[in-house]
């Protein structure tokens, strides 16, 4: 059959172009913002490699997008909602499996065009063309981030990935789902060029001229695919992958297995090996929690953080208030992430240089690590200017004040920044221009108090970063009784612009975050009171899935910052968050933690933060150090049931706009195991009679700071679940 004879298959998703002997498949998904693999592109997808292997005239293909930014995002992960038992999950592997390596099997030779995204499924496609070409766009992303739902990458890439390049890089991509630009891709070995976007078609078509390759692997990748090497790769990386995720995730040792195995035998055996572990996988509870965490973050990407119509306005120029380093990290992700002019402010020289300074050794490091060239570097930091007035401020947007928390010191910035607004009024032009929003930083005090002598009340919203800046990736907003719609979802516009996952809560002490955080902090520190050790109490939350024991969080936070905090929280709420003897005499030491060196924990150049201070028990009047009687299990009760208790009141008295925000904050911000889905998936996973049940227990014991939550009681007595 011949060219002529040939009718193109009528496609929405794929257009083939055919000439001189070569194929130009091109894909775009109609009316979505990616492309993506889901069952109607795979029957298409079906019906473009019919047409391919029919066509004897067809010396070369080239494959490409022309969705912009966005070679294949991968499978359609709404489709993993719907599959329901391991057999549709192996079937599903298996369809994708059968599909690909039809293009593998293409006697002629093959080019993937890769520009944008490409991801999981997307990769894993590009994978089974003779040559992968990358664009050197920014948006280029190569990887298979799969891990992070919970599964393995189902559609070839456990088996193909160790076989193409190197055994130690193909587990690092795999276990982690880290994302590679252009550049690192092809040092993996995942891509044979990295050129232009605007050449990039062009060379895809020139490696369509040449003969299928003949990759000769390495004598090293060799020997590392060699049975007892790979038995010892494998063996450190689950060593290596059992410490950093305490057993908690199935995922990565079931990704180990297979590859271990996999290798060890053919690339068909291997195929159903990763198709059955992939399909086990996805009917993990873990999984299935990583998965609603997914759509949760997803659909905030979404929300405008207001319930009405109103859109953000537009912002151009950010000024941050305090050169310490949350306002250096705020700074940062202003200028990088959001490349917005930022103006920060100090009250001296020193410490405006200092800030300034933390700023340029994170840009350094992307400079270091080839992110960025010195260019780039100096793009970046020319966004930055700084002050010790108010000179370049007038023109702001967006006003950040982080400096320590002093209401006094607060009002005062506001009634600056108001004053720097009316004295430019003048110019103010019909979308408000000059109505500069004021964002607190306050982890704890009220927007309404921080608000109360404000001229434009309407304009004042909080911003609750989380330290460091530019690694947290939560940032909570909060709104005031009186914060126009406008002035919220312009903050929450700036947040998402820094690269934060947003969720939006309304005014309270302590809001969401903080208020759920120190009752779980304190009942720590009881715990300590009552002669349970430090190394104890942290080794049980770790075991639950926390990142790091509640006593060194509040090393690590400031115990100057959680006391401040504490009484805030005891002013407002009395008995269910009372005061503890112990901090005050932890304070009275001055120790503050991590910061000064002085802490729960020794910050010695001997220990650096790894061992307890033994003295700390003296200190805080602690006689039988080291009781021994309570369980782990009691001891993780204790405390995580103080957070989901006070999750249920958020959720009830409106501070939280739903339970899905609760979660993606505790999970974002605090730490919260993500296998466990937050707070209230979790709860809803142990039952809220089985909750009320261990509440009213402790309660009996230990007192009032552990009455169920009203809206806990409801759902136990009904048996429904809080996204049920």
């Amino acid at each position: 059959m011949t060219a002529a004879d040939m009718t193109t298959p009528t496609m929405t998703t794929f257009a083939i172009e055919k000439k001189d002997g070569l194929a130009i498949v091109s894909m775009n998904i109609e009316g979505l913002p990616q492309n993506v693999l889901n069952e109607s592109v795979g029957q298409e997808f079906e019906a473009m490699i019919n047409d391919i292997e029919a066509d004897s005239s067809l010396t070369s293909l080239v494959f490409q997008s022309t969705k912009p930014g966005c070679f294949v995002a991968g499978a359609d992960i709404s489709m993993l909602q719907g599959i329901d038992t391991e057999q549709q999950a192996k079937d599903s592997c298996k369809l994708l499996h059968s599909l690909f390596q039809r293009v593998a099997d293409l006697k002629i030779t093959t080019v993937a065009a890769i520009d944008g995204v490409c991801l999981g499924g997307g990769l894993e496609l590009a994978l089974v063309f003779d040559y992968r070409i990358a664009s050197s766009a920014k948006a280029t992303r190569i990887g298979v981030p799969e891990v992070q739902l919970g599964v393995l990458p189902g559609g070839g890439g456990t088996t193909r990935l160790p076989r193409m390049i190197a055994l130690p890089t193909a587990l690092d991509l795999i276990l982690t789902g880290k994302q590679l630009n252009a550049k690192r891709a092809k040092s993996a070995g995942l891509v044979d060029k990295v050129v232009l976007p605007e050449v990039l078609l062009a060379t895809a078509i020139e490696y369509a001229g040449k003969n299928k390759p003949k990759r000769a692997q390495s004598f090293t990748d060799k020997m590392m695919k060699f049975g007892p090497i790979r038995n010892l790769v494998i063996s450190k990386a689950r060593t290596q992958t059992l410490k950093l995720t305490k057993g908690k995730y199935p995922a990565p040792l079931k990704i180990l297995e297979v590859i271990g195995e996999g290798l060890g035998t053919s690339l068909d055996k291997a195929l159903d090996l990763e198709a059955r572990g992939f399909a086990e996988l996805l009917m993990t509870p873990e999984s299935k929690q990583l998965v609603n965490i997914f759509f949760a973050v997803t659909e905030l990407k979404k929300d405008t953080g207001v319930d009405s119509d109103t859109k953000p306005r537009e912002i151009n120029n950010v000024g941050v208030l305090g050169a310490g380093l949350m306002g250096a990290g705020i700074s940062y992700v202003t200028i990088d992430k959001a490349k917005l002019t930022t103006r920060i402010k100090d009250i001296n020289y020193e410490g405006l240089a200092k800030g300034i300074a933390y700023v340029g050794k994170i840009v350094d490091k992307q400079l270091a690590r080839k992110r960025i060239n010195s260019i780039g570097r100096q793009t970046t930091m020319a966004r930055l200017t700084g002050a010790i007035d108010y000179r370049g401020f007038k023109n702001s947007d967006v006003v950040i004040e982080a400096v320590f928390e002093s209401l006094d010191l607060k009002q005062r910035m506001v009634a600056d920044i108001e004053a720097l607004s009316d004295a430019t009024k003048s110019g103010a032009t019909e979308s408000g221009k000059t109505e500069t929003i004021f964002a607190t930083n306050t982890s704890a005090i009220p927007i309404d108090d921080v608000a109360a002598k404000a001229k434009y009340p309407e304009r004042i919203v909080g911003m609750h970063y989380f330290s460091p800046v530019e690694k947290m990736p939560l940032l909570e907003v909060i709104k005031g009784s009186k914060t126009a719609d406008w002035a919220t979802a312009t903050a929450v516009e700036l947040g998402k612009k820094q690269g934060k996952t947003v969720i939006v809560v309304n005014d309270g002490p302590g809001f969401y975050t903080t208020r759920v955080l120190v009752p779980f902090i304190m009942e720590a520190v009881r715990l300590l009171l009552e002669g349970v050790s430090i190394e104890e109490v942290d080794a049980a939350l770790e075991e639950f899935g926390m990142p790091v024991g509640p006593i060194k969080l509040m090393d690590e936070v400031g115990i100057d910052v959680g006391a401040h905090i504490v009484v805030t929280l005891n002013q407002a709420f009395g008995d269910r968050v009372p005061l503890i003897d112990g901090v005050d005499k932890v304070l009275d030491d001055d120790r503050k933690g991590k910061k000064n060196g002085r802490g729960f924990y020794d910050y010695s150049e001997a220990s650096k933060g790894k061992n307890v201070d033994p003295s700390i028990y003296k200190v805080m009047g602690v006689e039988n150090a080291g009781r021994t009687e309570l369980s782990r299990i009691e001891i993780t009760d204790r405390i995580v049931l103080t957070m989901l208790n006070e999750a249920a009141y958020c959720l009830h008295e409106d501070i939280l706009r739903s339970a899905r925000d609760g979660d993606i904050g505790a999970i974002f911000g605090l730490g919260f195991p993500p296998f466990l889905g937050g707070p209230f998936r979790y709860m809803d996973t142990l039952g809220a009679a089985e909750v009320v049940s261990k509440l009213e227990g402790l309660k009996a014991v230990h007192g009032e700071r552990f009455t169920p939550a009203p809206l806990l009681l409801e759902l136990a007595k009904s048996g429904k679940g809080f996204y049920s």
